[in-house]
């Protein structure tokens, strides 16, 4: 296993990351094989299955990849989903009730997410308060804001065909009648630069460090707070970017939902090798964690059993994902 991890290509790549490649294609094979014994005459390899399936990876992506961010920080942010569902309602309601245009609407749903990162980094770095209740606080306030905004109505957004159906290309774009998932291309290139931001430049060396130990990094004479709040800030423009790739994906988004999406993101980062406790994270890893959750997600469905079952799996990933985390750490100590 030494000789393994000590492996150039393995080194690049991240053993962690390695096997959760190996995971996924585990995953899916274990799902072609029983679908088709659990649900009579149903297949799970298909073209289309992949594609709905990294419909639900992409909005999913970009939350994850914003709350490893904070989570390498030491902190959390359960205000994501409800923060993505607010820019996407109020956007929505901007582009198909009052006509604003489309373009603008977009910078609108990055805008509204990135004031909420703002509010939240401001609040646990300059003013003390606890990342997980300033984190609850504002995802109640997100599900208001956008269900006031909206006057509880549910937000459509335009189809392909129509005039300002254009954005879906930034998801899924047909070519000769066969999709093209797009939106992968958009996901990865997310990644690359939050991979760079994380791991080479001196914003992202701050943030893992204010992890690692606080204190010594403010005795060092860094400004925790400045770049704590950085975390913050990325993570809700991130939220406000996914909301773009999901009404890309699903067309019509309802006022007071979200919840589930904060527990999915996180779980994706924290399988992918981010440490709960700070200090320790891989963009990578988030980014095939996501995929893993989506194929999940997707396998339950081709079973034809509740999307509740995938709740109940991926809650006990991340449990044993976070003990193997504090027991490793643990070791090193």
């Amino acid at each position: 296993m030494e000789k393994i991890k000590e492996n150039a290509f393995v080194k690049k790549i991240g053993f962690n990351t390695l096997v959760l490649l190996c995971v996924m294609v585990v995953l899916y094979i274990l799902f072609a094989i029983a679908t088709p014994l659990i649900k009579t005459n149903a297949s799970f390899v298909s073209y289309s299955r992949i594609v709905s399936a990294l419909n639900y990876a992409y909005f999913l992506g970009f939350l994850a990849l914003g709350v490893t961010f904070v989570i390498a920080t030491g902190g959390i942010d359960f205000s994501i989903g409800p923060v993505m569902f607010c820019s996407a309602l109020i956007s929505g309601y901007m582009l198909t009730l009052k006509g604003v245009p489309l373009p603008v609407c977009l910078l609108v749903s990055i805008l509204v997410g990135t004031i909420f990162g703002i509010i939240n980094g401001f609040l646990v770095a300059y003013a003390g308060l606890p990342s997980f209740i300033t984190s609850m606080a504002s995802m109640m306030i997100a599900k208001g804001v956008g269900s006031v905004f909206t006057k509880t109505q549910s937000v459509s957004w335009p189809q392909s065909a129509d005039a300002n159906g254009w954005f879906r290309n930034l998801v899924k774009m047909k070519v000769n009648g066969m999709d093209i998932p797009t939106g992968l291309i958009y996901l990865i290139i997310g990644a690359i630069i939050c991979s760079i931001i994380l791991n080479k430049t001196k914003a992202g060396r701050y943030i893992l460090c204010i992890g690692s130990n606080r204190e010594a990094v403010r005795l060092s004479g860094v400004n925790t707070k400045k770049w704590e709040m950085l975390a913050y800030i990325i993570c809700g423009l991130l939220a406000g970017l996914a909301a773009i790739f999901y009404v890309g994906a699903y067309t019509t988004v309802q006022p007071g939902l979200g919840d589930t999406f904060n527990n999915e993101a996180i779980a994706g980062c924290v399988m992918g090798g981010t440490s709960m406790t700070g200090g320790v994270a891989s963009i990578a890893g988030t980014l095939v964690g996501v995929l893993i959750i989506a194929l999940l997600q997707e396998g339950i469905l081709a079973m034809g059993f509740q999307i509740n079952y995938q709740y109940i799996i991926t809650g006990i990933i991340v449990l044993v994902v976070v003990y193997a985390d504090l027991r490793s750490r643990r070791r090193r100590n």
